[in-house]
C-alpha cells in the first residue's frame, strides 16, 4: 500500500489511454511541482462522486486509474501536461487534502490477456466505432470513430472502453471489471444499450415527449366520480 498524490476529476482516466489536463489551482500546481522532482512522476485519478473539480469539498469514488506524467507544457497562468493512465488502484483511505489530495492505495490486479478473446474484442471494436459514428450524427462526441488504437489487444480492449461513447458511471462500471472477457462483454451490452438515446433525433425526443403529456391528460381526466 502507497501513499500518492490523487487528482479527483469529473470523467473516468483507463489504463493505456491519455490524459490531458490544464493545472491552475494552486494546489495542484504545487502537487506537479512536487511530482516533477522524481524520476517516474504519478498521480492517481478518481471520479468525483459529488462536487466539483474546482474548490475542493468534494466526494469521490473509491476506485481510480494511476496515471504517469509524460509531458508538461508552461503557459503564462497554468500549466498543460499530457499523462497516460497506468495501473488501476483501490483506494483504502484518503488523506488530508492539505496542500494537495493524497491517499493511501492499493495496485488491483492487472486484466490478463487471453487470444480466445480475440473474437470478443474485434466485435466489440466494430460496435464500438459504429455506434461512435452514428452518435456524431446526431450528437457531438469526444472521439472520432476512426481514431487509431494500440496493435496490442489488452491495450486497445482498455482503450476502446475510453473512446466508447458512455456516460461516467457506466465508465466506472468497466474500470471495475476483474476479467478482460467480463470487460469485453460489458463493454458491447453497454454500447449497445445506449445506441437509441445516442441516435435519437429531436424529432424523436419532442414526439415522446408529446406521447408522455397526452397520457398524463388522460390520467388526469379521469377522475373516478360517479353520480
Amino acid at each position: 500500500m502507497a501513499q500518492v498524490a490523487m487528482f479527483p476529476l469529473g470523467t473516468v482516466l483507463f489504463p493505456h489511454t491519455p490524459l490531458a489536463l490544464r493545472i491552475f489551482e494552486e494546489r495542484y500546481l504545487v502537487m506537479l511541482g512536487r511530482l516533477l522532482e522524481d524520476d517516474d512522476p504519478q498521480f492517481g485519478v478518481v471520479l468525483i462522486e459529488r462536487g466539483s473539480e474546482a474548490g475542493g469539498g468534494d466526494q469521490r469514488f473509491g476506485i481510480g486509474t494511476m496515471a504517469r506524467i509524460t509531458n508538461v507544457m508552461a503557459a503564462e497562468k497554468d500549466i498543460h501536461l499530457i499523462a497516460v493512465g497506468g495501473a488501476r488502484v483501490e483506494v483504502s483511505d484518503w488523506s488530508e487534502d492539505e496542500p494537495y489530495p493524497t491517499a493511501f492505495v492499493r495496485e488491483l490486479p492487472p486484466l490478463v490477456w487471453d487470444d480466445a478473446l480475440t473474437p470478443l474484442r474485434n466485435e466489440a471494436e466494430r460496435i464500438v466505432r459504429r455506434v461512435l459514428s452514428r452518435a456524431a450524427e446526431y450528437n457531438e462526441v469526444q472521439w472520432d470513430a476512426n481514431i487509431e488504437i494500440s496493435d496490442d489487444p489488452l491495450e486497445s480492449s482498455w482503450q476502446l472502453a475510453a473512446i466508447a461513447p458512455l456516460g461516467q458511471l457506466d465508465q466506472l462500471r468497466l474500470l471495475r471489471s476483474t476479467t478482460l472477457g467480463g470487460l469485453l462483454r460489458e463493454l458491447i451490452d453497454l454500447t449497445l444499450a445506449a445506441e437509441p438515446v445516442l441516435t435519437a433525433t429531436a424529432d424523436d425526443a419532442a414526439f415522446d415527449q408529446a406521447l408522455l403529456n397526452l397520457l398524463e391528460e388522460e390520467d388526469g381526466g379521469d377522475t373516478g366520480d360517479e353520480d
